[in-house]
């Protein structure tokens, strides 16, 4: 018999769209199969900047949002994306928003729905490991070979080339990892209660939770926030710990943060 604490083969693909660059690191799993689903997967992110974008006036949602289109007359994911986002909306109390200066615009939900959508996609698929990161925000499933969790470095927004933390994924068959900050963007994190820039004490709010969908919009909410209304809300939010840079340089986790770390 071979080893058997030898790493699974990994199936590795990069991919521009939706204006960013998403990578993916597969393991184990049948190689034709695997091989399938990650085109599937891939052809999946291009359909969904293809439905989202506000950058594409022929896009579903720029022509949903100049009511030639029904939201039942869109693809199902269109409403499934909405549903999610007025979720959001909720949790957060308005932090959150799929609006922007009156204009529907889910985009702040669009790209961690659509990186765990595709990572689902290959696990499903057989794989024994998945990790796709969309521009920074990972969605990790499985692990990557016995005795060895996926791990992500979160970068230092006051020292590039940096890390603030490793998050470790030690114990977990999900774990998602999503930054909102001003570091690789500008201020381009709105506050929902005035549609302009959010003036925040904050550059970069990172939040870990099983799911990026979830993870993305708490890290965008929180981030709006500010850093000390920002981490009590966190703190409120079941299964989602988080890790907070105020412009100050002062670090500010949450209590359960420390169970992710390494």
């Amino acid at each position: 018999m071979g080893d058997v604490t030898q790493a699974p083969a990994a199936v590795r693909r990069t991919e521009e769209t939706m204006g960013t660059v998403f990578s993916f690191d597969v393991r184990g799993g049948d190689p034709r199969t695997v091989r399938a689903a990650l085109d599937e997967a891939v052809a999946g992110l291009h359909q969904a900047d293809a439905v989202f974008s506000t950058y594409r006036e022929d896009s579903q949602l720029s022509r949903l949002a100049r009511g030639e289109l029904t939201v039942a007359e869109c693809d199902p994911e269109v409403a499934e994306v909405l549903e999610l986002g007025a979720e959001a909306e909720r949790i957060s109390g308005g932090w959150f928003s799929t609006t922007c200066q009156g204009r529907l615009d889910p985009t702040g939900i669009v790209k961690g729905w659509a990186v765990e959508r595709a990572a689902r996609t290959l696990a499903a698929a057989g794989a024994s490991g998945v990790s796709v990161n969309g521009g920074g925000d990972v969605q990790l499933l499985g692990v990557p070979g016995a005795a060895r969790p996926w791990r992500v470095g979160v970068a230092d927004p006051l020292r590039p080339g940096g890390l603030a933390a490793v998050i470790t994924a030690v114990g977990t068959a999900e774990l998602a990892v999503a930054t909102s900050g001003t570091a690789e963007r500008g201020a381009h994190i709105v506050d929902p209660r005035t549609g302009r820039p959010a003036m925040t004490d904050l550059l970069a709010v990172t939040v870990v939770a099983p799911r990026l969908t979830w993870a993305d919009c708490w890290a965008t909410a929180a981030f709006a926030m500010g850093a000390r209304q920002g981490l009590a809300w966190l703190e409120s939010l079941p299964e989602a710990e988080a890790l907070l840079i105020t412009a100050g340089d002062e670090v500010r986790c949450t209590k359960g943060l420390a169970s992710r770390l390494g």
